[in-house]
């Protein structure tokens, strides 16, 4: 097939060697092809009294008007005093309550004590002082120190409340697990305090001491020292009115169970 191109006409003239027959192409000339004409872009300004919807659908209507009587009591001048007991790094969730005691409910009074009584039931017998005699529900022992990493393992909340049912009030410990240090704030139970050098290497377990929280410091009267502790801050509050949501209904954040 021979192809002729007419270049005067814009016109294309297709030959077959096999029929000798001319197709002759559309004419394409200049003249004929119409290019769209686009007007410029024109931008209204917008109005000056324009007031963004967001501005006039929303009020917020701040917490901070419950009465007085609603807000937690400070914990500035809470102190705990007692005999402590000594733990080292890395204390397990599966050390402080096994898996096989998660079936109790805190929820009911029988099962709340009855899984306080198994409180660090699951260190090794390393440990020759144990945190609840056999035979009882309760520890004597109302403030618990560790070292690093303390709460690590399962994310399960039975660990700060089986602490708090057997008795204890707080724990000191260099570092925790996330997890645990929320659970213990979300439920109320323990205090997670944090100390800035090694008091699990100072004191041992029987030690007599006192955690003074306005002052955030801990006191072993046993060897006469002093720690530093670091602020509970915010967490404290929540704690004190007894886990997150008794503080929400505390502070008119959500409606009281009485309603």
């Amino acid at each position: 097939m021979s192809v002729s191109l007419s270049h005067v006409s814009y016109s294309a003239t297709f030959t077959s060697s096999a029929s000798k027959t001319t197709v002759p192409g559309p004419s394409l000339s200049p003249h004929s092809i119409k290019v769209p004409t686009f007007l410029p872009l024109t931008v209204k300004p917008l109005n000056s009294s324009f007031t963004p919807h967001g501005a006039r659908a929303i009020t917020i209507a701040p917490h901070a008007t419950s009465t007085p009587s609603s807000i937690p009591s400070d914990t500035s001048t809470k102190t705990f005093h007692g005999l402590c007991y000594v733990v080292g790094d890395n204390i397990d969730t599966d050390q402080i309550i096994p898996a096989e005691y998660l079936t109790l409910v805190p929820s009911n009074p029988d099962e709340y004590e009855k899984l306080g009584s198994y409180a660090l039931i699951g260190l090794p017998s390393s440990y020759a002082t144990r945190f609840i005699e056999p035979n009882e529900t309760k520890t004597k022992f109302s403030i618990v120190i560790g070292g690093t990493n303390f709460g690590c393992g399962s994310s399960r909340e039975h660990a700060p409340v089986a602490l708090g049912a057997a008795g204890a009030k707080a724990v000191v410990a260099e570092s925790y697990a996330r997890i645990f240090f929320r659970n213990s704030v979300a439920t109320g139970e323990v205090y997670p305090l944090e100390s800035e050098v090694r008091i699990c290497e100072e004191c041992r377990t029987g030690d007599v001491v006192t955690i003074e929280l306005g002052e955030s410091r801990l006191i072993n009267h046993t060897t006469g020292k002093e720690y530093k502790l670091k602020p509970i801050g915010d967490a404290g509050p929540v704690i004190e009115a007894g886990g997150i949501f008794a503080y929400a209904r505390k502070t008119g954040m959500i409606p009281s169970q009485s309603k």
